[in-house]
């Protein structure tokens, strides 16, 4: 696949007029080339033959990189280097966001492009009109083969070039032909991969290509096929995708939902979530998004009108519920998608909040019925796409699995059940439920489970290590421990000062970090730590680093309601007295008033045990924990609370960061 506007060898890209290359990069261009693009080429043409003159190897332009919807200026691949070069033409300065802007590109080939992996990669900034900074080589710290930007003005590019290629080894040059045919794997965040499904890319193009990887696409294949089936045969079915924590469950049915958007076939489908955080943000990430693409497009367009289709897209699924409460027709759509669909209330605390809020009184169902219910009222077919993850309630309530199999099972025997066999995992703890279903309807699908977890591409077997050591599984925990720690760093410390400074040495480019806690971390205080301090999840995830309500900032503070179904690269559990360990197993307790009461109830307990299994998740790349180290003066916070913990965390081989002040 040719990823460039124009590529060819340093020589002919030296012969060819500057006219032919210009006509070149307009035709292929995905835009109206305005004419400051066409000056801004014109310039970048110049710059690069006059310092190319004595060079030999490959030069691309415009380089695609489709996990990020933008292009690099140009790439030289010359003898055993490849620099990434971003020109900012007539800028004076190097802004941050520049910087940022080459090293994010960078990574992206370190760490998704094939014959990438093992190159020496040179980010290099060039403002065209600054005053000559010293240049500063900086190899990697993760000794990874990739320099830190390179920061210089149009006269220092050759001396950029020169000074590279002499200060790396040379032990075999790099061969074009083997870089270019290098396979694109990208791993994208939630939030990149919604924009690009939104956008008509599909999860091919924006997921690995690894045989373990492939599940996810059979998956969504499989699904696909079954929605098919049901409209050809007036069929309703509904769908439980099972996985991993990161496995792409959410990337899944959001995949499924863009596939059927199209209104004018009347088979139009919803993605659904009652997670209010990972809404808002995907919803404002795709309105941003599409507003951005549009203008570059030279389309006028209004934010609130690209927000209110997005809305009809990405909806809360109690928003859904309320509108069919008032509306007794069917729905719009015939296809409907339940992200975290194991969170979905049971009777009890769906009747409650009916009579509390809606003034709804003697309400029958629990909200899986209600919501079969709804989709039920077509007459001819629907499909329902559930989406659950073992092990993941984490609020009172939240029904699991198991209440959706006795939905079916009381009102809704003719519906068809795809299940995958690992749905009898006890993480699931649906079993007698699902043997309950006549079972001329229930077809095991084995594509109906997402094995292995995509959020890490570092590393598969973080969800495994996450789950031995909450288990208590010291054995498995530390192998685990031991198999991913060189690819996925995961070290602890006394200190939040040191976490956060370690936070920032391992982040590069925009790779975004912030602190998450558990929402019963109520004596964080004394590290500025405020868990009844409300966060915005849209700034939190979506700013950059100016802004102080960004989690770059490392002020604010996200629990396990913010951040599940969502990730960060890099992240900071700070573990608090709520969840202990003592003398071999878990205790439990929540802070009522000026002390910490134990918890009794075995389904609170595994609410806060499941909180904490969301948070140590979240992290693409590595993460840092932080145990604090308590005050003996203080009864709250008493060190024999958080010692036992720090003390089997490290018995499981987990590194600890140097005291260093």
């Amino acid at each position: 696949m040719n990823r460039s506007y124009f590529n060819s060898s340093i020589q002919k890209f030296l012969e060819t007029s500057n006219e032919e290359i210009l006509g070149v990069l307009s035709k292929h261009s995905e835009f109206a080339v305005e004419l400051t693009q066409r000056d801004a080429w014109e310039q970048q043409i110049l710059l690069l033959k006059n310092t190319l003159q004595h060079y030999t190897g490959k030069i691309y332009f415009e380089y695609a990189i489709p996990r990020m919807g933008r292009r690099i200026d140009a790439v030289l691949l010359i003898k055993h280097v490849l620099f990434i070069i971003e020109f900012k033409v007539g800028e004076k300065e190097f802004p941050s966001y520049a910087i940022d802007q080459v090293w994010d590109y960078a990574l992206d080939l370190k760490n998704f492009h094939e014959t990438s992996h093992d190159a020496w990669l040179a980010p290099v900034l060039i403002a065209t009109e600054a005053k000559s900074p010293v240049l500063q080589i900086i190899d990697s710290t993760h000794n990874d083969r990739l320099l830190s930007p390179i920061c210089g003005n149009a006269i220092q590019l050759k001396e950029i070039i020169d000074t590279v290629l002499s200060r790396i080894e040379l032990k075999a040059e790099l061969d074009a032909a083997s870089w270019e045919s290098g396979s694109y794997s990208p791993t994208p965040t939630i939030i990149e991969a919604a924009m690009a499904l939104y956008n008509q890319h599909s999860v091919e193009e924006i997921s690995r290509a690894d045989a373990s990887a492939k599940n996810l696409r059979k998956t969504s294949r499989a699904i696909t096929a079954i929605i098919e089936n049901s409209r050809l045969s007036n069929e309703k079915a509904i769908c439980f995708v099972t996985g991993v924590p990161g496995a792409g469950k959410t990337l899944v049915g959001l995949d499924v939902a863009t596939k059927h958007l199209d209104k004018d076939k009347r088979e139009t489908s919803v993605f659904l979530s009652g997670n209010g955080p990972l809404v808002a943000i995907l919803r404002e990430a795709l309105t941003r998004d599409k507003v951005k693409r549009e203008k570059a497009l030279g389309k006028k367009v209004r934010k609130g009108d690209v927000m209110t289709n997005v809305k009809s897209f990405i909806q809360n699924v109690h928003h859904f519920r309320d509108e069919y409460l008032r509306d007794t027709k069917a729905p719009v759509d015939h296809v409907a998608i339940f992200d975290e669909a194991q969170r979905a209330w049971n009777h009890e605390q769906t009747a409650k909040f009916m009579a509390r809020k809606k003034n709804v009184q003697n309400f029958r169902f629990s909200e899986p019925e209600f919501l079969i219910s709804c989709l039920d009222r077509h007459n001819d077919w629907a499909v329902i796409v559930c989406l659950v993850g073992g092990g993941q309630e984490i609020n009172t309530g939240e029904a699991g699995i198991k209440e959706w199999f006795n939905a079916v099972n009381r009102s809704f025997p003719n519906w068809k059940v795809y299940v995958s066999p690992q749905i009898e995992h006890r993480d699931y703890d649906a079993t007698n439920e699902l043997y309950s279903l006549n079972s001329e309807n229930v077809i095991q699908r084995e594509e109906m489970h997402l094995s292995v977890s995509m959020r890490s591409f570092r590393a598969e077997k973080v969800s495994s290590f996450v789950k031995t050591l909450l288990d208590l599984d010291e054995s498995n925990a530390q192998l685990d421990y031991q198999s991913i720690n060189k690819k996925y760093p995961i070290v602890m410390t006394r200190k939040l000062s040191h976490a956060k400074r370690w936070l920032k040495q391992q982040a590069r480019g925009s790779e975004r970090y912030g602190i998450v806690v558990s929402s019963q971390a109520q004596r964080l205080k004394p590290y500025a730590i405020d868990v009844k301090s409300p966060v915005d999840p849209i700034h939190w995830f979506l700013d950059d680093k100016s802004d102080v309500r960004s989690s770059y900032y490392l002020e604010d503070v996200a629990t396990e309601f913010h951040v599940q179904g969502l990730e960060l690269d890099w992240a900071c559990v700070t573990w608090d007295a709520d969840f202990r360990y003592n003398k071999g197993g878990w205790e439990t307790f929540s802070f009522v008033g000026d002390k910490w009461h134990n918890i009794k109830k075995a389904e609170r307990k595994q609410y806060l045990k499941n909180a904490y299994r969301v948070l140590l998740t979240r992290a693409r790349q590595g993460m840092v924990i932080v145990v604090p180290e308590g005050d003996v003066t203080d009864p709250t916070r008493h060190p024999r609370f958080y010692n036992e913990t720090f003390d089997y965390l490290k018995r499981l081989g987990i590194g600890i960061l140097p005291d260093t002040n």
